[in-house]
């Protein structure tokens, strides 16, 4: 069940250059650091190329600054990469696509989607959306994470951390991940029925 912080201005209003100054720009305090973030990118790429992904074409559903997109244009420099975003700031300044991940279509699926820390700010309703919406448009592998309840009971800095979101549960996820994709650890996951194959162990 979500414990709702969740203002009710709209995604538009509310990822503002203020909000992008606070948790990202501003060092002092920021959530992430850019090294945090190359570190997070180095997992992601090493394992999919690990796992064989030939990878064409990224998704960074929620992609902020785009923070990952130089670490993964540096390991794959013809990737097409797309970076979505609600907000109209980003889009403006970045030039990212705008849209919403609960409703939002490609053309063709990706090799790689990446949602980082994205559907805490959706509720139940539309977090199950863009969760099912994750299934249609990832291929290959998804990586994703987003603060949950225990995670702010726990292992996140509050002091840094946007407490203006909804926390659930783990397993609240993971219910809803499992219908498309299998879990093998550390935010990742592989799209069921791909042609990818892991050893046992390999698999949480």
């Amino acid at each position: 069940m979500a414990k709702s912080r969740q203002s009710r201005r709209a995604p538009g209003e509310r990822f503002d250059r203020a909000y992008y100054e606070r948790f990202y720009l501003n060092s002092r305090t920021a959530v992430t650091s850019r090294t945090e973030m190359r570190a997070r990118a180095r997992l992601i790429t090493a394992f999919v190329d690990h796992i064989g992904l030939p990878v064409r074409r990224v998704l960074d559903a929620g992609c902020g600054i785009g923070l990952l997109r130089a670490s993964l244009k540096r390991n794959w420099p013809r990737v097409d990469y797309v970076g979505l975003e609600t907000s109209e700031f980003l889009c403006t300044r970045y030039g990212w696509q705008r849209g919403s991940l609960t409703n939002w279509r490609a053309s063709e699926a990706f090799d790689l989607v990446i949602c980082y820390d994205v559907l805490q700010y959706l509720d139940d309703r539309d977090a199950a959306r863009a969760l099912a919406n994750l299934g249609r448009l990832c291929r290959g592998v998804l990586y994703t994470t987003a603060l949950t309840t225990q995670d702010w009971q726990r292992n996140c800095d509050q002091s840094r951390t946007d407490q203006d979101v909804y926390l659930r549960s783990g397993d609240w996820y993971r219910q809803r991940l499992r219908r498309s994709f299998r879990p093998v650890g550390a935010g990742l996951w592989l799209r069921r029925g791909a042609p990818l194959i892991t050893w046992e162990l390999e698999v949480a």
